[in-house]
């Protein structure tokens, strides 16, 4: 499996870029990575750091904090639509969510909202 965007490249191509002569360019086109990364990873290792950093470049969840406030919620009332859900956390707590962020919030807790059978059922399916 090959580098993916948005992952740091092996610790083992780390290491031989960090042991590698010569200048940046060259360390760069021999390894086929960027001069800046060459760059980054020989300052690093100039602080100590011969690993790859933490990424932080990831954004906290909007409901974060309410998640026991929401399980509270839908144990009290399973049959609410996302919509009602959404409205109910901009109304209480002031936190305006779309019903995305609903939905993947109540995946992460295990959460599921059941579908309701409004429609009569149809004539020609057999029951």
């Amino acid at each position: 499996m090959g580098w993916r965007r948005g992952q740091a490249y092996g610790q083992d191509l780390r290491d031989r870029v960090l042991a590698a002569e010569g200048s940046i360019r060259e360390v760069a086109s021999r390894f086929a990575v960027s001069d800046s990364y060459v760059a980054r990873a020989r300052s690093r290792q100039q602080l100590g750091q011969v690993s790859a950093g933490v990424q932080c470049n990831h954004v906290p969840p909007r409901l974060q904090g309410l998640e026991g406030v929401l399980t509270e919620r839908m144990a009290a009332a399973p049959e609410q639509t996302l919509t009602q859900l959404c409205q109910w956390i901009e109304a209480e707590h002031g936190v305006r969510v779309s019903l995305t962020t609903m939905w993947k919030t109540l995946g992460r807790l295990g959460l599921t909202l059941k579908k309701s059978h409004s429609r009569p059922p149809s004539s020609n399916v057999p029951t």
